[in-house]
């Protein structure tokens, strides 16, 4: 996906929760109750991508997966070894909110672990792994 549907994508869902916002804001003022809008979108237009820059997300990266009985896994302690499925080099997964959206590989920087991403998925794909 280009940068600009990728753009055009978020200004669309920008656009839609600056609607439910007001929406939500002209029932609060209907009803009598306070304004729900606060600071920060008074602060940010709710119509441009800025309105997203502070939404939260879980990003993941899964080394591999094991399967295995609960017999094994009570049986396991300091050293054990769990064999993962995927093989030492094949690309890390990386989810965002636990949907699955790149691929990449293990690096450290400064000491510490980073992913560097090798591979972005495609729609076609992300839709394939929600089904």
């Amino acid at each position: 996906m280009a940068d600009n549907e990728i753009e055009q994508g978020l200004e669309g869902v920008a656009a839609a929760a600056g609607e439910v916002a007001d929406a939500a804001t002209a029932a609060a003022n209907a009803t009598g109750g306070a304004s729900m809008q606060t600071a920060a979108t008074k602060k940010h237009n709710p119509r441009t991508l800025e309105f997203l820059m502070d939404v939260s997300l879980q990003v993941s990266v899964e080394v591999g997966r094991a399967r295995m009985t609960i017999n094994d896994l009570l049986q396991m302690g300091a050293g054990s070894v769990v064999e993962l499925e995927k093989l030492a080099g094949e690309p890390l997964d990386i989810f965002i909110n636990g949907k699955p959206v790149a691929r990449g590989e293990a690096v450290i920087v400064n000491e510490k672990f980073g992913v560097r991403l090798t591979d972005i998925i495609s729609p076609e794909e992300r839709v394939e792994g929600i089904a």
